[in-house]
């Protein structure tokens, strides 16, 4: 599967838009922040997803290494799917994407017909000494 890799463009800029572009990729990283998710709980969350293209986005968000994909050894079994220090390095870059959008509705006068911009709590593994 490194042949998506090898597409992807040298412009770090551009890289970066090809590795989260799409409709969905920028959704499921928010959902993910907060912590692991499984499948069927992305997609409770994003109910206009289909099945095939949510586990599509997730697969490549997997080989760029913004998420981890966890087995369980159970019966029957789980699967859940996490943000990777690098996949959480994007939490600002979305918010602040977040915030403009924000900004943009009100410029047009369309506010009161988005959603706000949430910052999700995070368990954080190390505190600074």
């Amino acid at each position: 599967m490194a042949e998506p890799m090898k597409r992807l463009p040298k412009l770090p800029v551009e890289r970066a838009l090809k590795v989260i572009s799409g409709r969905w990729k920028p959704v499921i990283l928010y959902y993910v922040f907060s912590g692991p998710k499984r499948l069927s709980e992305l997609k409770r969350m994003m109910p206009a997803i289909t099945q095939k293209v949510l586990i599509q986005q997730l697969r490549e968000m997997e080989e760029h290494g913004l998420v981890t994909r966890q087995v369980f050894a159970e019966v029957p079994s789980r699967v859940e799917y996490s943000a990777t220090e690098l996949g959480l390095e994007l939490e600002p870059v979305l918010l602040a994407l977040c915030r403009w959008g924000q900004r943009h509705a009100e410029a047009n006068d369309e506010a009161g017909m988005i959603a706000d911009c949430i910052v999700r709590p995070r368990h954080i593994s190390t505190v600074a000494a």
